[in-house]
């Protein structure tokens, strides 16, 4: 009877505990309902309208986008990314692109038919644009940030995808908060690509128009696919047609436009993650043999060529068989890269390349003992040049403008006959005294208490005019 009890106890406990847990995840369910709904705050209506009005490329747009591109393109040309995200910033990329997706996803099909002229107005302005710029000799080398922009990566599509999402939400809400579109125009990078297209055709580079036009298109669709997903998903309503024929016409054309679009971004994005994996796998590979002190010249990136399925390993040293060779075939295997090629290209007998690297690691050490020896003589040399100039400044200071003074004395004395100078040096055996002294030669006619008060004037005016106070004028018959 007392079993039966603790049974009855033990069950009751147990209800209580699922109830409790019930309740919980009940309560976390609700919690986290509400606060990622975004249903309930979306302003469709102002929402629509400012899709629509960003979707015109002409009047001042079209400026804009021309000047940001132009802004761009400097950017890429200079390798600074602040310039680039500065245009980036002003750039209205991303309304046709937008206009796309939410046309589709409401039935729209003059939105859509807009959205698509103004999107190929939109190409069409931005590669004329960096084509004109680019063109200049001057500013066709080829930099970092514009080869970084020649290639699409599988992070591409998620960062496009993400930004679409990020962007319909943003301008959905009640108050749009336009610091978000900026940062998603940003994340996107729509611009650089297109600069990049415009300078492989400037440069006749049509590998890097390429890459570069492949990369715009991947983060178009996604974007576009990212805007369709949210507007159906915040159940932007319908555009209505009268004519059911028309309406379902057009349901059927924009249905068949998302499945084209969905389908080739599925296409675009598996072979993305393929090459992604590949090289990922093969970069793992190299790092793995060069672990076990293989010399190996080259990037692994300069070592893997992923159309051609091979990975081309130029080694330096050691000599390996061919056995090594098959031990490495068998790890790509495990790695999953059974139809890789593996080319071993390897010196037969380096012996003379070593010695030919220590002699210019000789040379080189030599050489910067030289410049070391150097520096120390130009530095020598130029403290005594400052020293001989400083003399110099000293001499030019106390040197005396002889044939300047004689004629402002000739003006000023007429009697005077002969004037000369010299600087004379005394010593009482403790120190030197140096003195200007100025010797003048009266004419007959003039009597010797004139040539007294006179040469008391011509002292006073010369210590004035040449600022020496240690002057000595003396008399000669």
């Amino acid at each position: 009877m007392e079993e039966n009890q603790d049974d009855k106890i033990l069950n009751q406990q147990k209800k209580d505990v699922k109830k409790d847990f019930k309740g919980f995840f009940q309560s976390l369910k609700e919690f986290l309902t509400e606060l990622l709904d975004i249903k309930k705050d979306t302003d469709r209506e102002a929402t629509a309208k400012n899709i629509r009005e960003g979707i015109s490329m002409k009047g001042h747009t079209a400026w804009i986008l021309v000047f940001s591109i132009l802004v761009a393109s400097i950017g890429l040309n200079v390798s600074s990314t602040a310039v680039v995200i500065g245009a980036m910033l002003i750039s209205p990329l991303m309304g046709p692109i937008l206009g796309v997706g939410f046309s589709i996803g409401i039935n729209d099909i003059d939105t859509l038919k807009a959205s698509l002229i103004n999107l190929g107005v939109m190409v069409g302005l931005s590669l004329i644009t960096s084509f004109l710029f680019f063109s200049i000799p001057i500013f066709d080398d080829a930099t970092l940030e514009i080869l970084a922009r020649t290639k699409p990566d599988v992070r591409d599509v998620l960062i496009a995808i993400s930004g679409g999402l990020a962007l319909v939400i943003a301008i959905s809400r009640p108050s749009p908060q336009f610091n978000t579109v900026a940062g998603v125009a940003i994340a996107t990078a729509l611009m650089p690509p297109l600069c990049t297209a415009g300078y492989g055709l400037a440069n006749g580079r049509i590998d890097y128009f390429g890459g570069a036009m492949f990369l715009f298109t991947i983060n178009t669709i996604f974007i576009a696919l990212a805007a369709l997903g949210a507007t159906k998903y915040l159940s932007f309503p319908m555009v209505k047609y009268i004519n059911q024929a028309k309406r379902k016409r057009i349901a059927q054309v924009a249905s068949l436009v998302a499945v084209v679009i969905f389908s080739f971004s599925i296409y675009l994005f598996y072979g993305l993650f393929l090459e992604n994996k590949y090289i990922t796998q093969a970069t793992k590979f190299i790092y793995s043999i060069q672990k076990e002190g293989v010399d190996l010249i080259g990037e692994p990136k300069d070592l893997i060529d992923y159309k051609a399925k091979e990975i081309k390993l130029f080694v330096f040293g050691k000599e390996y068989s061919n056995y090594d060779k098959n031990r490495w075939e068998n790890e790509l295997i495990e790695l999953g890269l059974k139809n890789t090629k593996l080319t071993l290209i390897q010196s037969q007998n380096d012996s003379g390349v070593r010695d030919d690297i220590d002699e210019l690691k000789t040379l080189y050490m030599d050489s910067n003992r030289m410049m070391n020896v150097k520096d120390e003589t130009i530095k020598e040399k130029d403290v005594r040049i400052a020293e001989l100039e400083k003399d110099l400044r000293k001499y030019y200071k106390q040197e005396i403008q002889f044939e300047q003074i004689s004629k402002e004395i000739k003006i000023n004395y007429e009697n005077l006959k002969h004037v000369s100078f010299a600087r004379e040096y005394s010593t009482n055996f403790q120190k030197i005294d140096t003195m200007a002294v100025f010797t003048l030669k009266w004419k007959s006619k003039v009597r010797n208490n004139q040539k007294n008060t006179q040469e008391k004037k011509i002292k006073k005016w010369l210590e004035t005019r040449l600022k020496i106070k240690n002057i000595e004028v003396r008399r000669v018959n």
